[in-house]
């Protein structure tokens, strides 16, 4: 009897219940791009640390503008104002600089006339003009960048302004990927009868290092026994170990029964979707092992609508995805009736939104038409048809 296939929402529900957090670990400034914040990021200071100007200008007293004042002193950035603004005065003060004690506003230095260290201000300026208060941007000790956020050059730069040099951050995940299958050789090298380039490791490998992972690529294995066992013992001492083939009902389909010698427990195998129907994942310990079809195309939907999640959630991403967004198609979709469909396409931008092209060749092992996509389009199970102009989700592909 034919095993029901898990719809592709209870697969990922499976796949995140056992993806739980990794460890903790310090890390440097320097070394932030990509981690994952494991506790919340609180400021050291005020930001800013004291009330600065927002402009090249002059310090002044609102109440004495419009007028003609005596400049008493000039404040570069990084310097300490000289002392407290007096009644009619004004001191000449650089962007960034520090608003003296007893000045209330800054007037930009293109609005006044100076001359003879005396300065004309034709207008009256508002109390508190191009001041930046202190603490205007975050007091110290408030949350500068959230737990489960992913840290990107803007997250970085307000880490670094807020006085933090050290960040606790999730440890990145360890993915051993190992490619099955005797007709597969190493790109570059002579083809023989029956034999194909390996393509799946260095796809999986690209996909997962961009999802913030350590990869290790073992060399790819033959469709024998002992070899596999072997190579699936290596992959097993890293936190995640995806393989690529031998996880269909061939006669060569060897990695399933090996993996449950192994003493993986598979949680699942089968999934509706098309393509990477033959799909598995299992568990050692706290150790994830995902099955990977052998045809390219469904290699990659596998790896981005269960693997890339899997790995987000292991570094403890508030949202591990797959997050989809919304475009319009360009022209009529089939839909399979039991199994949710994903259409390699080319987005296009339009001034109603994003338009998604399904490209010519939709077959799981055309790996160089999909190359001309940019993304995955979801055309959900279920009778009839998906009509150009229809709203879809899609998937980007990084």
């Amino acid at each position: 009897m034919t095993p029901k296939l898990l719809t592709r929402e209870d697969a990922l529900a499976r796949v995140l219940e056992r993806a739980q957090p990794l460890e903790v670990e310090d890390v440097a400034l320097s070394d932030l791009l990509g981690r994952f914040v494991a506790e919340d990021v609180r400021a050291a200071v005020d930001l800013p640390p004291f009330p600065s100007s927002a402009m090249d200008g002059f310090a002044v007293r609102a109440a004495d503008t419009p007028g003609r004042l005596p400049v008493v002193a000039r404040i570069a950035a990084g310097v300490p104002a000289p002392r407290e603004l007096q009644p009619g005065e004004a001191m000449a003060i650089a962007t960034g600089g520090v608003v003296p004690d007893g000045a209330d506003a800054v007037i930009p230095i293109e609005y006044v006339v100076e001359n003879d260290n005396r300065v004309e201000i034709p207008d009256a300026v508002a109390s508190n003009a191009n001041i930046r208060p202190r603490g205007g941007d975050v007091r110290a000790g408030d949350v500068v960048v959230a737990r489960g956020s992913r840290l990107g050059p803007a997250q970085i730069g307000a880490v670094a302004a807020a006085g933090v040099d050290r960040v606790a951050c999730t440890r990145r995940p360890r993915v051993a990927v190992l490619t099955t299958g005797t007709e597969l050789r190493r790109p570059g090298s002579p083809l023989g009868p029956g034999e194909v380039y390996e393509a799946n490791g260095a796809l999986l490998a690209a996909a997962l290092a961009s999802a913030g992972a350590d990869i290790e690529r073992l060399p790819a294995v033959a469709d024998d026994e002992s070899a596999h066992r072997a190579a699936l013992e290596r992959g097993l001492q890293a936190d995640v170990l995806v393989t690529s083939g031998g996880v269909s009902v061939g006669p060569h389909d060897l990695v399933r029964r090996v993996l449950a010698e192994l003493g993986v427990e598979e949680v699942f195998w089968g999934i509706a979707v098309k393509p990477g129907k033959p799909l598995a994942f299992g568990v050692r310990g706290p150790r994830l092992v995902f099955g990977l079809p052998g045809n390219p195309v469904s290699s990659l939907v596998g790896c981005e609508l269960f693997v890339r999640p899997a790995l987000l959630a292991l570094q403890g991403a508030s949202t591990p995805g797959p997050v989809f967004r919304v475009g319009r198609l360009a022209s009529a979709v089939r839909r399979n009736g039991q199994r949710d469909e994903f259409l390699r396409a080319q987005t296009r931008p339009s001034d109603n939104g994003v338009v998604l092209e399904p490209v010519a060749g939709q077959e799981s092992h055309m790996i160089v038409r999909a190359a001309g996509a940019d993304a995955l389009v979801l055309a959900p199970r279920g009778e009839g048809e998906l009509a150009a102009g229809d709203p879809v989700r899609y998937l980007p592909l990084a």
